[in-house]
């Protein structure tokens, strides 16, 4: 179930697909669920600013979305596998910024429409 929205600066040349899959591989590390659950949107942003923009750094911000009921915890400790494996696959100056959020489990839904 977990979601992982991906917001980024357009000059990160990383492989979204080699990325989202260390992504769920690390999420099913940290909590119960299977790769095939991970699902990751990356949303490339082609303007940005960190501070008074005189760094330079590129931005990467990640909201990865769980079912509620996890310690803070295990919940840091998903955030920091998250920043482990951002770092391995940025290679230039970024400013990074991971937050996991929790769904309402009464309340959250996901199916997959056949479009019919």
């Amino acid at each position: 179930m977990p979601q992982i929205l991906v917001d980024h600066s357009t000059e990160l040349a990383f492989d979204h697909a080699v990325l989202a899959a260390d992504l769920h591989k690390a999420v099913t590390e940290v909590i119960d669920t299977s790769v095939a659950e991970c699902k990751t949107l990356f949303r490339p942003a082609p303007e940005h600013t960190v501070g008074d923009g005189t760094a330079g750094e590129a931005l990467v911000l990640v909201e990865l979305k769980i079912l509620a009921g996890r310690s803070t915890e295990l919940r840091a400790e998903l955030t920091a596998r998250v920043v482990e494996v951002l770092r391995s696959h940025i290679v230039v100056p970024t400013a990074i910024g991971v937050q996991v959020t929790e769904l309402d489990r009464d309340t959250y839904r996901f199916v997959h429409h056949t479009g019919g």
